[in-house]
């Protein structure tokens, strides 16, 4: 989630830009002159801008990611991750059994997905998938053993962002 946290600090730093560059121009209209000539006026081209310690906190400070997915009694749809084992639209007459056979491999050896294998057709394609994983991270971690397990597959396998199901 890097991205996001990445893109909230640049949407901040464009919010405060924007309050000093509005706050400039207001000096500068009620004035009558120009915001560059302005600046390059009163600065000798040296420009400092004391931002406030409250703002340059909030600009600055990491952000914390806030689970803000509420997790209710009974099954839950959220946002998550799940891992991909097959994704196939070739051979129409065999699809639907290689996908089924694919995530009852996966189920034989890791028992702790039982109930977390999804099969499904969109056409023209089959997809199995694994797991209800609430972060990459925990999806990573286990698309790391899967591969470790299952060889053949590893090239096919890979994380995939998706609705998932979390019962509580």
């Amino acid at each position: 989630m890097k991205l996001f946290s990445d893109f909230e600090i640049s949407l901040r730093t464009v919010v405060v830009a924007f309050t000093i560059g509005v706050s400039l121009s207001a000096v500068c209209f009620a004035d009558n002159e120009n915001v560059i000539e302005k600046i390059q006026t009163e600065s000798n081209g040296k420009i400092v801008i004391d931002i406030p310690k409250n703002i340059l906190d909030l600009i600055l400070q990491p952000q914390q990611k806030k689970d803000v997915q509420e997790i209710k009694p009974g099954v839950n749809k959220l946002s998550g991750y799940r891992i991909q084992v097959f994704s196939d639209g070739r051979n129409q007459h065999t699809l639907e059994a290689r996908a089924k056979a694919r995530g009852s491999a996966i189920l034989a050896k890791f028992p702790k997905y039982k109930g977390q294998v999804y099969t499904y057709s969109s056409s023209p394609n089959w997809y199995t998938r694994i797991g209800n994983f609430r972060t990459n991270a925990e999806a990573n971690s286990a698309l790391t053993e899967l591969k470790k397990s299952f060889p053949n597959f590893a090239s096919e396998m890979r994380v995939v962002k998706c609705q998932i199901v979390v019962i509580k």
